[in-house]
């Protein structure tokens, strides 16, 4: 079954790219292309991280170890999903202007954050491989923890960002902590 599972997850999970790259190659992003590609690629980036939280919930819940399984490829979609929302302000929005790029990093919270996430995210993808977990030994589970991290950062990135309605984001937030005390009151008991 997981045989077949996979790659039907896989598939699912490139929806998203595909609906975007649809309406960037039919010219159907509107009247703001580059903000429907940021806020498109962006939202599916929190869509994964909440998605790769609930794995272990669900194995927890339904005793079935196979949503585990599922939790490195939902991962590495994250990362997938954060490069394509950070490549399109670096290099869509802003030209590779360095300089420009580097004041709002340092002057703009939102953009703060978001990049400290995706930073966050790369040492992630990079030891995703069954033989980075073999070489990292105890360090590899300390090190995933991050996604932690990642999840707060990415819900700030979300909150301030937004400047008037808080719905979305703060939707985000209370999935992102459930998720979170959910995995804590397990590990108590």
């Amino acid at each position: 079954m997981k045989k077949y599972l996979k790659p039907c997850v896989f598939i699912l999970s490139l929806i998203p790219f595909l609906i975007i790259f649809y309406k960037i190659l039919f010219n159907q992003l509107g009247p703001e292309p580059v903000k429907e590609i940021t806020h498109h690629t962006g939202e599916w980036t929190l869509i994964f991280i909440c998605l790769t939280l609930a794995m272990s919930p669900l194995k927890r819940l339904t005793n079935f170890f196979i949503w585990i399984s599922f939790r490195r490829m939902l991962g590495l979609f994250i990362f997938f999903y954060a490069t394509l929302h950070m490549l399109t302000y670096v290099i869509i929005d802003y030209r590779l202007d360095f300089e420009s790029i580097s004041k709002d990093i340092l002057t703009k919270k939102f953009i703060f954050v978001g990049f400290a996430a995706w930073l966050l995210l790369v040492p992630l993808a990079l030891t995703s491989s069954k033989k980075a977990m073999i070489f990292l030994k105890d360090k590899w589970k300390k090190l995933h923890r991050l996604i932690y991290i990642i999840a707060i950062l990415g819900v700030l990135h979300f909150i301030w960002l937004v400047k008037k309605d808080l719905t979305e984001p703060l939707i985000y937030a209370v999935i992102v902590i459930a998720l979170m005390l959910f995995r804590f009151k397990f590990k108590k008991i």
